[in-house]
């Protein structure tokens, strides 16, 4: 965690935070914000290869760790933002969306983008939460 000017930045010690720039979290006064989040592991393994499902309960998994490492949970969750590379693909996208948020249900867009950095990573999420 690092601060300044009552901003502080979290990382998780990916690689890609350092080679691209990037903290994993944010918290600026009340809101956390996650950075895009896709299905790649410590190891740089891409999880749930062809599963847009299991690829987004993991992305899930990794944002409420981030979230919890900034002593938040994902039931403070207020926007969910979508990056999908198939729209055919979006009624499991949604479904594990909706298996972690039914009870406290987000602002949320899901949007077809032509590509993300690996072919093999069929979604991404944002995650913004409020944490005053």
């Amino acid at each position: 965690m690092s601060g300044g000017g009552g901003i502080d930045r979290f990382s998780s010690g990916g690689p890609w935070e350092a080679r691209f720039g990037y903290s994993r979290a944010v918290r600026a006064g009340d809101l956390l914000f996650v950075a895009g989040t896709t299905a790649i592991d410590e190891d740089g393994i891409v999880r749930g290869i062809g599963d847009a499902g299991a690829q987004t309960a993991f992305v899930l998994d990794r944002i409420a760790a981030a979230l919890a490492a900034a002593g938040a949970s994902m039931e403070q969750v207020v926007q969910t933002r979508m990056f999908i590379t198939d729209v055919s693909r979006a009624e499991e996208i949604g479904r594990a969306h909706e298996e972690r948020f039914a009870e406290h249900r987000p602002a949320s867009a899901m949007v077809q983008v032509a590509a993300l950095l690996d072919p093999r990573m069929l979604v991404e999420i944002e995650a913004v939460a409020y944490v005053g």
